[in-house]
């Protein structure tokens, strides 16, 4: 599968916001919630054709963690669906592009504005109360 994830500066630049405004640390999470916004939109990503100088880069395993083989099976999943080559370097491209357009969708307008809009991107109600409850300050 893939070995490592680059993202140009403008997502890198999306990411930053995010992270600001949500309180998540790191890249891989976001890139995640990125990802699981993306694939399951009916259209295919369109193809981004960015530098990648100056953005980020993760590992394959960092992005995936402990479910890296659920992400592999629904990004090839969806490039089977799309009909799209399962090779590397095209499953390389997929996921890059199914990334970057769920950052734009979570980096658009004001839609996020904290941690819990982004757990209520789940539409689970206990998940956004959780959240919102874990970034309140404390009484």
């Amino acid at each position: 599968m893939l070995e490592t994830i680059r993202l140009g500066k403008r997502a890198k630049n999306q990411l930053v916001s995010l992270k600001r405004k949500t309180g998540i640390a790191n890249w891989n999470i976001l890139c995640r919630w990125a990802f699981a916004l993306s694939i399951v939109e009916s259209t295919c990503p369109r193809r981004i054709t960015e530098s990648l100088e100056d953005g980020i880069e993760m590992t394959w395993r960092t992005f995936g963690g402990e479910f890296s083989d659920v992400y592999e099976a629904l990004l090839k999943i969806r490039c089977i669906n799309d009909h799209i080559d399962l090779s590397s370097n095209e499953l390389s491209h997929q996921l890059r592009y199914h990334i970057y357009r769920g950052i734009g969708y979570l980096a658009a307008g004001k839609r996020i504005t904290n941690i819990g809009d982004l757990a209520a991107l789940s539409g689970n109600r206990n998940l956004k109360t959780a959240a919102t409850a874990a970034t309140s300050p404390s009484m």
